[in-house]
């Protein structure tokens, strides 16, 4: 365990593939392989992957602590993650033609279960791969394996799979982690509450549920404080309201941090244009 409040930065190398990316849904996606150094980390039984665009509102601590949810077979490796929504309601020409609301694993959840990490039900894993089957990599529970990292590395610069991804690390995640040794525990929307969702899925939503939001798409630091027209004001004030807070516990004087601190814990790691 490390000490309340302690943060510990790693240089590590980042991962390109051998390949050519040809079917990205965004140029910004051939940088997302890194994230997979995560599995490195073997110091700790287990870890979350959590993306940077992610407001976590409840304590999501049965994540680490239930093992009933992630009893898995000697031998056998998993992954813990929510479903991707493959619906494309703004259709993004990008995206996949098979992205549409029937191929999407959302679409057939309602609550109470929607939002029950014991009850959720879990996709046939011998089944065909579909869109319904993807998964949302912006939060991960993984098991760190230098083994498995070496595996995926020899896979990511060797399959011919590899430059067709649209989003490059979850549809590989759900491409490796469907075999009879290596799984995909799915997870309630909860842990990974995309922000499109209370339109797209209304009947799974509910406000009092979401313990993560993720905001995909449009990011409510970019777009400046939500106006009452616009389609997610609700969803971007929660980001506001928690950015106000935690300005307010320094004064009113914002998140501003000394220049040596972002020159040594962001600046270096940034690819600045």
């Amino acid at each position: 365990m490390l000490p309340s409040g302690k943060i510990v930065i790693r240089d590590i190398e980042p991962i390109y593939p051998s390949s050519t990316a040809t079917g990205l849904a965004y140029t910004r996606f051939n940088e997302v392989w890194t994230k997979l150094r995560a599995f490195e980390l073997v110091e700790y039984d287990r870890v979350a992957l959590v993306d940077s665009d992610m407001l976590v509102l409840h304590n999501m601590d049965e994540l680490f602590g239930e093992p009933n949810v992630f009893d898995h077979a000697s031998g056998e490796e998993w992954i813990g993650a929510s479903w991707a929504c493959t619906c494309n309601p703004n259709r993004i020409a990008t995206y996949p033609a098979e992205w549409v609301p029937e191929n999407c694993g959302f679409t057939p959840q309602t609550l109470p279960t929607a939002s029950s990490l014991s009850d959720i039900p879990q996709p046939n894993p011998d089944a065909s791969s579909s869109p319904s089957k993807l998964i949302n990599s912006g939060l991960v529970i993984l098991t760190p394996s230098t083994s498995t990292m070496s595996s995926m590395i020899s896979t990511i610069n060797s399959s011919p799979l590899i430059p067709t991804y649209r989003f490059p690390d979850q549809d590989f995640l759900a491409t490796f982690f469907s075999t009879p040794t290596h799984r995909i525990r799915y997870l309630p929307y909860i842990y990974n509450a995309l922000k499109t969702l209370p339109t797209v899925h209304p009947a799974i939503w509910s406000d009092s549920d979401a313990k993560n939001i993720h905001y995909i798409l449009d990011k409510p630091w970019t777009l400046g404080r939500p106006q009452e027209k616009d389609k997610y004001a609700k969803i971007h004030a929660w980001w506001w309201k928690a950015f106000d807070n935690v300005s307010s516990t320094r004064g009113g004087k914002g998140l501003r941090i000394e220049d040596e601190d972002w020159k040594d814990c962001v600046e270096k790691y940034m690819t600045l244009e």
